[in-house]
C-alpha cells in the first residue's frame, strides 16, 4: 500500500510537469551569461521563469538564490533599502519567525527587538506601534512572516505594512515561504518592501529559492559576491534548471492554487472535526486565528511527538512534529512556546500538511493509525477514547 505524505510543508514533492522542465533545461549548454546562440537561450529560459515568479507575487524584482534561508540572509544582512532612504539599524522581528530570520539576521542584538505574539500565534500589533513608535526618527526593518510553517497561522502584513509606513522610516520585508504559492501574496498590495521564498515547498526542486524587491527597493551589497549576476545582487553562476523548475511551478500555482485551497481546507477542518471525536481533549494550535488551507498543528494531552511519530512511520504515515529545520530531532518548539503553550503539550505537538498530490484517503489512513496510539494512552490511563 502507498505511504500516505502528510508532511507537506517540510517540503512537497516536485510537480511532474516541474520535472520534465527541469530535464529540458539540464539539456541546455550555455552559460546564461554568455552571449553566443547557446548562453542567449539559456538566459531566455532564466528570465521566462523570472516572468512567471514574478507574475505569482504580484511584481517587484526577482533575484535568484539558492533557498528561504539564503533569501532572508540577503535581505536581513543590513543592507536593503529604498531609493533615497539610508539602511535600517534596527530590527523588529516577530517572536514565531523561523530561524533563517532569527539567525540569519547581521544586526547586532542590541539593535533588535522580538515582538510577542498572542495565544494564536497573532502578532501583537501594539507591541509592534509601540516599538515603531519608541524608535520615532530611526531607521527600522520590520521582518514578520506570511504564515507559520508550524501552525499555519497567516499573520496580517497588510495592517503591519501600513503601521510601517506611518513610522516613516521603516521598511517590511516578510518570509512568505510557507505562504506563496498556497494563498494569494501580492507584494505591492500588501505594501511590502521585500518578500523571500523556496521552491521546494510549492512543487520546486529544492536548492532554488528569491528574493522579491518592490519598486524602487534593492539589497545593498550582495551576500554573494562574485561575477556580479542577477544584476550584482546575487554572484555565482544560475542554477538554471532549478530556476526554470522554480518558474514552472509558479505558473502551476498561479493557476491551481486557489482551487487546491478550497479541497485542502475542506479535508482539513474535516479532518480537524473527526480528531475532536477520536481525541476530545485535542488542543488545536492557532486555531482562532486565519490558517493556511493546508496545515493542522494540534497535541493531545499526555502523548509523546517523538512516539507518535514512530507509530505513525511503521503505520505507513509520514508526520511532522513541526518545523523540519532542525537536524531531525525533536525539539520543544520556540513557535508553540512564544504562544504560551506549556513544555508538557508543545512536547505532544504534531502537524498534519497536505499538498498538490494529497488524496482524501491520506487523511482516512492517518486518522485510523492515531485514533490505534490515542486508544493505548486512555487505555493506560483508564478512560475511554
Amino acid at each position: 500500500m502507498p505511504r500516505a505524505y502528510l508532511d507537506h510543508n517540510a517540503t512537497t514533492p516536485v510537480r511532474p510537469e516541474v520535472a520534465e522542465a527541469v530535464a529540458s533545461a539540464l539539456a541546455l549548454p550555455g552559460n546564461p551569461s554568455s552571449i553566443h546562440a547557446e548562453g542567449r537561450a539559456a538566459r531566455a529560459a532564466l528570465e521566462a521563469a523570472r516572468d512567471a515568479v514574478a507574475a505569482l507575487v504580484g511584481g517587484g524584482r526577482v533575484v535568484f538564490t539558492s533557498g528561504g534561508t539564503e533569501a532572508a540572509n540577503a535581505v536581513l544582512s543590513g543592507g536593503l533599502t529604498r531609493e533615497g532612504m539610508p539602511v535600517p539599524t534596527q530590527l523588529l522581528v516577530g517572536a514565531t519567525e523561523h530561524p533563517c530570520v532569527m539567525a540569519g539576521h547581521r544586526f547586532p542584538d542590541h539593535a533588535v527587538e522580538v515582538l510577542p505574539v498572542d495565544p494564536s500565534g497573532l502578532i501583537d500589533l501594539d507591541a509592534l506601534r509601540r516599538a515603531l513608535g519608541r524608535r520615532a526618527g530611526e531607521r527600522v526593518l520590520v521582518s514578520v512572516h506570511a504564515a507559520n510553517n508550524e501552525t499555519g497561522v497567516i499573520q496580517p502584513l497588510g495592517e503591519i505594512a501600513a503601521l510601517a509606513r506611518a513610522h516613516g522610516n521603516a521598511l517590511v520585508h516578510s518570509d512568505a515561504v510557507q505562504a506563496v504559492g498556497k494563498i494569494p501574496i501580492d507584494i505591492g498590495a500588501l505594501g511590502l518592501d521585500a518578500l523571500t521564498l523556496s521552491g521546494h515547498k510549492f512543487g520546486a526542486p529544492k536548492g532554488i529559492g528569491a528574493v522579491i524587491l518592490a519598486e524602487g527597493v534593492s539589497l545593498g551589497a550582495p551576500l554573494l559576491r562574485g561575477g556580479g549576476q542577477e544584476e550584482r545582487s546575487r554572484g555565482g553562476t544560475e542554477n538554471l534548471p532549478g530556476i526554470v523548475g522554480l518558474g514552472t511551478a509558479a505558473e502551476i500555482a498561479r493557476a491551481e492554487a486557489p482551487a487546491l485551497a478550497v479541497r485542502l481546507a475542506g479535508w482539513r477542518d474535516a479532518l480537524e472535526a473527526r480528531l475532536r471525536g477520536v481525541a476530545p481533549d485535542v488542543v488545536v494550535f492557532g486555531e482562532g486565528a486565519p490558517r493556511l488551507p493546508n496545515t493542522l498543528c494540534f497535541a493531545v494531552p499526555g502523548l509523546d511527538a517523538a512516539t507518535v511519530l514512530m507509530s505513525l512511520d511503521l503505520a505507513g504515515v509520514a508526520v511532522s512534529s513541526g518545523s523540519a529545520c532542525a537536524s531531525g530531532k525533536v525539539a520543544r518548539s520556540p513557535v508553540l512556546a512564544a504562544m504560551g503553550v506549556s513544555p508538557a503539550l508543545a512536547a505532544g505537538a504534531l502537524r498534519v500538511s497536505l499538498g498538490w498530490n494529497s488524496v482524501e484517503s491520506d487523511t482516512t489512513r492517518f486518522l485510523e493509525a492515531f485514533e490505534r496510539v490515542v486508544s493505548t494512552l486512555y487505555e493506560r490511563q483508564g478512560r475511554a477514547a
